[in-house]
């Protein structure tokens, strides 16, 4: 057989997200890339920000030199050194470069991390919905996976954790702002969260790691500010990306950071750097790295999505769906008017509109739009989203917002 049984089972149930930007792709070759409305990817169509574009001609036209060959393991020491002056700038918790691994985007950090901590058997625990590789990178590293639900309002069930907590729990892994609901964590969830950490970690001393995975840290609404879970569990890994808030998402640029007052911080340091170079990462992108080290506290523009945002929910609930609006991040999650929504996602592909059915996040009954597209593709997917929200004889209701 060419190929393993257990990445023949993986390619089976593979990325629904994938799937549906292939099936994009034959639908814009068959009607024109103008008459298909396609929000199924997490693919920013913004353009990075301008002081990202006049860093990189000033590389260009001034290079440096060595500046594509090997560097240390963790990352250039003046990157490392720019993003724990931010941390520490946005937390208040004093970083410094020993505390920071840069890493190819938050996917290769978080298989860092995994690889690092697990053994065979370990347990890693999610929340559904939840972003749909997750499962296969606890896979990749002989980890099992452990699946909790979230309230009605997306909330992570802790008295469900507690509960589901055993001595084979290794780590929680945990999104926010999250993909693919745009729900944001708030202070006194991570406060609740730490001290049931602290608590089972102190019960079964198995040194617990809190994931934090904050892709979408920077991309938040409304003028909310990102509570931090480092202030609240001291075993907490943050892994992140650039991919979203300087719009490099083909790039694979990102970072992992360790709480400096991690009782493991020197073990842990010590195995991502290992990692990174034995599961053939070897480092970031050395020109990326240079690239990033200036624009720590730059962003694209929030406005422009929180515009997009605006625009989509307000549409969508006159229409009659049923969703919470997005804090963060750039997606939205409704109820799927149909109790198999596969079957609901496909009448929308009736009318060219490609979206993710819920099912590949863990949670069936929804469906996942993602609004990082330009305007023109948002107005002309509003015809499908109507023409279906007609023929499933939905009503205007009152708009469910997040508490």
């Amino acid at each position: 057989m060419p190929i393993s049984e257990n990445i023949r089972k993986s390619m089976t149930t593979g990325s629904v997200i994938r799937k549906m930007f292939d099936e994009g792709l034959i639908l814009k070759q068959r009607y024109g890339e103008d008459n298909v409305f396609d929000l199924s990817l997490g693919n920013p169509m913004m353009e990075p920000p301008e002081e990202f574009r006049q860093e990189l001609k000033k590389l260009a036209e001034h290079p440096l030199g060595g500046m594509h060959r090997y560097m240390e393991n963790a990352g250039y020491r003046e990157t490392r050194t720019a993003v724990a002056a931010q941390l520490s700038l946005e937390t208040g918790i004093k970083f410094t470069m020993k505390d920071v691994i840069m890493s190819c985007g938050a996917a290769g950090a978080l298989n860092v991390v995994l690889k690092t901590i697990l053994n065979p058997g370990e347990e890693a625990i999610l929340f559904a919905p939840y972003f749909v590789e997750y499962g296969n990178y606890i896979s990749n590293h002989n980890g099992v996976t452990r699946v909790l639900p979230t309230d009605e309002q997306f909330m992570p069930r802790l008295d469900i954790l507690e509960d589901t907590i055993g001595p084979k729990t290794k780590a929680v892994l945990i999104n926010s702002p999250n993909n693919p609901t745009g729900v944001v964590y708030s202070g006194e969830f991570w406060q609740q969260l730490g001290e049931l950490l602290r608590r089972k970690d102190a019960q079964y001393g198995t040194g617990m790691y809190l994931i934090s995975d904050e892709a979408y840290r920077k991309i938040i609404y409304d003028g909310l500010e990102y509570p931090s879970p480092l202030h609240h569990y001291q075993q907490t890994i943050v892994v992140t990306s650039h991919s979203k808030d300087l719009a490099l998402p083909g790039e694979r640029i990102g970072y992992i950071a360790v709480h400096p007052e991690c009782k493991q911080h020197d073990d842990l340091l010590n195995g991502f750097i290992f990692c990174t170079r034995t599961l053939g990462f070897i480092n970031a992108p050395a020109l990326l790295q240079r690239l990033v080290t200036p624009l720590q506290n730059v962003t694209v523009s929030i406005a422009e999505y929180q515009k997009k945002r605006d625009f989509l929910y307000k549409h969508l609930t006159e229409m009659g769906y049923s969703l919470i609006k997005p804090q963060g991040a750039f997606y939205m999650f409704p109820k799927s008017p149909l109790e198999d929504e596969v079957a609901f996602v496909d009448e929308l592909k009736e009318w060219k509109v490609l979206t993710v059915p819920g099912v590949g996040f863990g949670t069936p009954g929804y469906f996942r739009i993602s609004y990082c597209v330009d305007d023109r593709v948002l107005e002309g997917s509003l015809t499908g989203f109507r023409k279906v929200a007609e023929k499933f004889n939905l009503r205007p209701r009152a708009a469910v917002k997040k508490r």
